[in-house]
């Protein structure tokens, strides 16, 4: 019965978690394997579930969070060098390089955020988490993260608007130049 349970969760949330990744990651194969993982990690440890701990979707990003950082690690353990949590989110906050499938504008409003910002906005439209699953999660208070989420989501804005009216005052070329 729990085995069948789990299949519906996977169902449920599989975009969510691949979405979080989508907004932390370089690559559309790295956000695939990262979610399979996610999954194959949650399946090991449902029998362990408790619903009154967490809802499924903040526990299943919980687990992606976790998985993110031993990711970026890993990706870096050939410098020779300890990282501390600001160098991993830095380079969690790179934008796509190889083809996520995010907007490419979209990608360079999202880089030009801070990675706290981009973490939220991550867990809040990739991972489709809600403001109180969010604070959950992070340890942060509900009304800081609104109020990050407010301020990311204004300089997203103003980044997006900048690069539409750019592309608006770029003169077309004719055919005959």
């Amino acid at each position: 019965m729990r085995q069948r349970e789990f299949v519906a969760i996977y169902d449920e949330h599989v975009w969510r978690v691949y979405g979080f990744f989508a907004y932390r990651v370089r690559s559309r194969q790295d956000a695939e394997d990262l979610t399979q993982l996610t999954f194959e990690r949650a399946l090991r440890a449902w029998a362990r579930y408790d619903e009154q701990r967490a809802g499924v979707a903040t526990w299943l990003i919980a687990i992606a969070r976790n998985l993110l950082i031993d990711h970026l690690r890993a990706g870096t353990a050939g410098r020779q060098q300890v990282l501390t949590e600001p160098d991993l989110e830095t380079l969690a906050a790179t934008p796509d390089q190889h083809g996520i499938g995010l907007d490419p504008d979209l990608e360079r409003a999202l880089a030009e955020l801070n990675p706290r910002e981009r973490e939220l906005i991550a867990l809040r439209f990739g991972g489709d988490l809600t403001g109180p699953e969010i604070a959950e999660l992070t340890g942060l208070t509900l009304a800081n993260v609104q109020q990050i989420l407010s301020r990311a989501l204004r300089r997203m804005r103003s980044s997006l608007d900048g690069t539409a009216l750019q592309r608006e005052s770029v003169p077309e070329r004719s055919l005959g130049a």
